[in-house]
């Protein structure tokens, strides 16, 4: 009966789960890359902790992560990295999940060493925002980032076991601005330098756009991270400002003008935002934090890095490249740009951003390109076949190498305006049409910078579809007939404009747009029953530029308008490399807003916007000339094909 019994509890248990040798296998687990990483590192990497002294007494936290293969006669390069964001976690025995750029890095083999810059969470000393270069140092008390940068390196390569004597800098914004500070008056053991998304001036990088205020960014980021530190903390946290709603648009209309911030948010407690709003113009304050000038004795090899849709910082790695050049001559200096958002080559797979597609991952390049860089120039060997400037050309999505940038084959030519929202190449006749076209921009109705909704920074609004913007009554439009070749810019544009208002002062928006033809090539049924998208049509923008126009003639002595006279504006937008396709129209989009993008102008000027009173704010009528007269165009740099 027992044996009965347990023969019946088997055959309910084969009929329930079907008989052992008939189930399917366990699957393994899938391997996870990020934990995989992380326990490479912990496995093969020892960590220490360092206060290092500074000329002046000062301790910087220094955490420093060496192979644990590392002997007397197997040494490793080191990798610094400067950073105000912390170098956490904090404690000898917790690692960091990643310590370079990638997991090629590690099991390349560099002692990597991280270090919070002054007056920033465990180091000693007073924060400064862009602490402005000392040009000459009289004493152990004259410091700068330069100064820190080189006494670090120092100590490292006296102190670190198992070096080889070689150091190299990187970063990514504004570690990327202290990677440029570090190659000042190189120290000799510095041999390769990597700044990525770095600040040049910081007038131009991230606060402002030729004087236009950069809203949504400079709130949000100092909201969190201008709070002052009273002493050295080990916290980990990064407080978020909390809006009190998903949409950015509406909480920055609802904020009013910019003198309601203390009053509603800050308080008065953030120092760098009242700074900020104490220098509406280019003074002293910010000539102070332009890195340009300083970026001399540089004895590195330099690899500068880019986005062409970094919002943030496009200008600033850029000016890097082009003035490292100008004032380190012989020295190898190397600019690579990709189609990429702000680190967007080492935070993503840069295969596509908003609107764009790129076809592949872009940001293996950077890597590929990266490490090759850091081996030769800290482990010796054989040189690596890198350009001088390795460029992504979008329109077309590859990449192209040149030994200069831009391109020395580039040729000049302009895009006017025309009457009937045209665009040629040649200037307008007397016998066009109307002579200007108008609309009213009101400051209480700002065009969007973006259709999506959100509070915080949107990272895919630089190639965003502007339909959404175009079909505005307040945004010109002008565009080509569909064109018969490729066209390809390469290089700065230049905003020319003639231009007049009925108010005394107004920002203006240039935007470059590339136009999709209406039916797509290779289009077909299968694609929208499959359910991808049709882009036939699209307006994809390619470079965006504000200009606040008080600023037309300096950016240290802003003037008004005179209501109704025709003024020209000139203005340097930054460079782009972008193959306009046979069939596709070039289009150019003009607005008086980006909001919250840029700060509302109230259209009546003030000695100071960041002080306007509600009543500032008003409608005004702006006119933008298209005449033989008064011809408005954008310079651009055209890259020869094989048609011409």
């Amino acid at each position: 009966m027992r044996l009965m019994s347990r023969c019946l509890a088997v055959l309910s248990l084969l009929v329930l789960t079907g008989p052992v040798w008939a189930q399917a296998p366990a699957q393994p687990p899938k391997p996870d890359p990020a934990a995989e990483r992380a326990e490479f590192i912990r496995s093969h990497y020892t960590k220490f902790e360092y206060r290092i002294p500074m000329r002046d007494g000062v301790r910087l936290f220094t955490s420093v992560y060496v192979p644990n293969d590392a002997t007397a006669t197997k040494r490793f390069p080191i990798l610094l990295q400067r950073t105000p964001y912390t170098v956490a976690p904090y404690g000898a025995y917790r690692y960091k999940g990643g310590l370079g750029p990638s997991a090629a890095y590690e099991k390349e083999g560099f002692i990597f060493a991280f270090q919070d810059v002054r007056g920033e969470h465990m180091s000693e000393g007073e924060f400064v925002n862009v602490r402005p270069t000392l040009t000459t140092k009289r004493g152990p008390k004259d410091i700068d980032e330069t100064t820190d940068a080189y006494d670090t390196i120092e100590w490292l390569v006296k102190n670190v076991p198992g070096n080889n004597g070689r150091v190299g800098l990187y970063g990514i914004s504004y570690p990327g601005y202290y990677s440029s500070a570090g190659a000042i008056d190189s120290h000799p053991a510095l041999k390769a330098v990597s700044p990525q998304a770095p600040i040049a001036d910081w007038f131009w990088d991230d606060m402002h756009r030729h004087g236009a205020f950069n809203l949504v960014l400079a709130f949000n980021f100092f909201s969190s991270f201008g709070k002052a530190r009273p002493k050295p903390t080990s916290s980990e946290d990064w407080e978020r400002f909390e809006h009190g709603t998903p949409d950015g648009y509406q909480f920055f209309l609802e904020l009013g003008p910019l003198s309601n911030v203390n009053a509603r948010h800050f308080k008065g407690e953030i120092a760098f935002w009242n700074e900020l709003t104490a220098h509406p113009n280019y003074d002293d304050y910010w000539k102070a934090r332009n890195i340009l000038p300083h970026l001399r004795n540089i004895k590195a090899a330099v690899l500068t890095v880019g986005g062409w849709f970094d919002t943030e910082d496009l200008y600033g790695p850029l000016r890097t490249y082009s003035t490292i050049e100008k004032q380190n001559p012989g020295i190898s200096n190397m600019l690579m740009m990709g189609p990429w958002s702000h680190g967007g080559w080492q935070r993503t797979e840069g295969i596509s951003l908003g609107d764009a597609d790129f076809g592949f991952s872009t940001s293996n390049t950077y890597l590929e390109v990266s490490l090759a860089f850091f081996k030769h120039h800290l482990k010796g060997g054989q040189k690596p076949d890198l350009p001088e400037a390795m460029v992504f050309e979008t329109g077309t999505n590859r990449w192209r190498r040149f030994d200069a940038w831009p391109p020395k084959e580039v040729r000049e030519a302009r895009l006017y305006f025309q009457p009937k929202e045209g665009l040629t190449f040649t200037p307008p006749s007397s016998s066009g049409g109307a002579l200007f076209d108008e609309f009213i921009s009101d400051p209480a109705r700002p065009v969007p910078m973006t259709a999506e909704i959100t509070p915080v920074w949107p990272k895919n609004y630089m190639t965003e579809d502007q339909r959404f913007a175009s079909r505005r009554p307040d945004v010109l439009v002008y565009q080509t007939e569909p064109l018969e070749q490729d066209l390809t810019l390469a290089g700065p544009l230049e905003a020319n404009l003639w231009v007049s208002t009925t108010g005394t002062d107004a920002d203006w928006v240039v935007k470059l747009i590339d136009v999709n033809p209406g039916k797509m090539p290779g289009w077909t049924k299968a694609d929208a029953e499959a359910g991808k998208q049709n882009r036939g049509a699209q307006q994809t923008l390619v470079r965006g530029e504000p200009f606040r126009g008080r600023f037309r003639e300096s950016y240290s002595q802003p003037k008004p308008f005179k209501p109704g006279e025709p003024t020209q504006v000139r203005f340097v937008i930054n460079d782009v490399f972008h193959t306009f396709q046979r069939g596709h129209r070039v289009m150019i989009q003009v607005q008086s807003s980006w909001f919250p993008f840029i700060d509302r102008n109230p259209q009546t000027f003030v000695p100071n916007i960041f002080e306007a009173k509600e009543s500032d704010f008003v409608k005004a009528t702006h006119r933008v000339y298209h005449s033989p007269v008064n011809p408005s165009f954008i310079k651009v740099n055209r890259l020869p094909s094989a048609d011409d």
